[in-house]
């Protein structure tokens, strides 16, 4: 059987979002999902779930938040198997075992309030840098819902390479029956333009070829199963991603190892995880 795909919860409204994007996800790979509980994890939001169990928050327990999340996860897809269970350690340290096991893991953003939306936590921060299987931060203005998007689009942002995230993002895209569009980002250094004073435009031009070729050679075996539009856009990797984040259902970002260091969020990943308009997938290299 396939690693399952596993949420964290934590009776939070957007804990619970992430259930719901959980359970379209692992309905469209055909998994079961596990549903994760720590319960040392700090309440921060727990009125939504209070109002919906119809409890003071006080009084709302491990086993209400479960049975909540489970009774989500089934609204829309009553046939999918669904387990769950409450570990008495911190969040973002059972999250990261448990990505070991799984095909991927989802998560909600952390916030207060109105802010909800805009800030992350350090729970979901640390997964997404540390898992080692994709990760899926649920964010931004969408209906919770991960089949049928509103836009009918991925992006994937591609660095200089084949990588995992790319294929991550074709096959999130082909199981939605959506787009694909394929983006990297390039800039003409400012000493560039000033070593070459009678060659106006000409470095510019240079620096899209080259970005053009290296899209070409990190989707040369993308298959033809998906509608793929190919974009090299001019500008800081971080604003093109965010600016593509607001037509899109899923962004995916990459993340790379860094030698002796380990894991490491780069500076894309992590603006897009801060500010991204829709969920974000990070990618490992190893996925």
């Amino acid at each position: 059987m396939n690693p399952p795909l596993v949420v964290g919860v934590d009776g939070s409204e957007s804990s619970l979002r992430a259930v719901d994007w959980a359970a379209d996800e692992a309905t469209l790979h055909g998994l079961p999902l596990r549903i994760v509980h720590a319960t040392l994890w700090q309440r921060y939001e727990g009125a939504a779930l209070a109002r919906e169990l119809g409890e003071p928050s006080a009084r709302v327990t491990s086993e209400d938040v479960l049975a909540l999340a489970a009774r989500r996860a089934r609204r829309h897809h009553a046939g999918l198997t669904v387990t769950t269970e409450t570990v008495a350690e911190e969040p973002e340290y059972v999250l990261v075992r448990e990505a070991r096991n799984a095909s991927a893991v989802i998560v909600g953003t952390r916030g207060r309030g109105e802010l909800a939306d805009l800030l992350l936590g350090s729970v979901s921060l640390t997964v997404a840098t540390e898992a080692e299987c994709p990760v899926i931060v649920v964010r931004g203005a969408h209906d919770n819902r991960a089949a049928d998007g509103r836009h009918g689009r991925i992006v994937v942002g591609v660095a200089d390479a084949p990588t995992a995230a790319v294929r991550f993002a074709h096959e999130e895209a082909r199981r939605r029956g959506a787009a694909l569009d394929a983006v990297r980002a390039w800039r003409c250094p400012a000493h560039d333009m000033a070593d070459h004073p009678l060659l106006t435009g000409t470095p510019e031009r240079l620096h899209e070829e080259r970005a053009v070729k290296e899209l070409e050679a990190a989707l040369a075996d993308a298959p033809a199963d998906v509608s793929l539009h190919r974009h090299t856009v001019e500008g800081p990797a971080r604003r093109v991603l965010l600016t593509a984040s607001h037509e899109a259902d899923l962004l995916v970002v990459g993340r790379r190892r860094s030698g002796q260091f380990g894991h490491r969020l780069g500076r894309v990943a992590h603006t897009v995880l801060h500010h991204s308009a829709c969920p974000v997938a990070v990618v490992p290299d190893t996925a």
